[in-house]
């Protein structure tokens, strides 16, 4: 079996995966961002390709899919790695340092917010607010929080918790 039919494989067990959740939806009207979450949850990312999909199978013209992936920061059409790290940019977290804590990441990673190691390992993004003002500055690597990180031995910890 080749490389390429394996990743072809893959993807067509990803889209029945998500395919299954559509079909098992008691109510697919107004169902769109759960169902984008869910894919956004199977595939990593939201490509043309899988909102074509959804779109065709709830129904929705695609137009409307796009609208919503595009309108909504939490979700992405890009590839994230495989450890996505976010740092709130919201008021407290600014207000304590998260611009630095952002720079700390940039240098460690080699990276700019918004892209990917080559690696794929790790991305970085920052976010507008957590909800966890009272950890500011807070990150976030996948669900994982990480509260009041000030400091670039900070970041480095946090970045030793995900070598493999």
């Amino acid at each position: 079996m080749s490389c390429e039919s394996c990743k072809n494989e893959l993807a067509n067990e990803l889209y029945e995966q998500l395919g299954k959740f559509i079909d098992e939806l008691p109510e697919k009207r107004g169902a769109l961002i759960s169902v984008l979450h869910k894919a956004q949850s199977i595939f990593g990312y939201l490509p043309r390709e899988v909102q074509i999909f959804i779109g065709k199978k709830l129904d929705v013209p695609i137009s409307q899919v796009y609208g919503v992936v595009s309108f909504y920061s939490f979700f992405t059409m890009l590839p994230k790695g495989k450890y996505p790290i976010a740092v709130c940019m919201g008021t407290a977290c600014y207000v304590r340092g998260a611009d630095k804590v952002v720079d700390f990441f940039k240098r460690e990673l080699g990276i700019q917010v918004g892209q990917t190691t080559e690696d794929g390992k790790f991305s970085l993004d920052a976010l507008r607010c957590v909800g966890a003002c009272g950890l500011a500055p807070v990150v976030l690597v996948g669900e994982k929080v990480y509260g009041r990180i000030v400091t670039a031995e900070d970041v480095k910890k946090i970045l030793k918790d995900y070598e493999e």
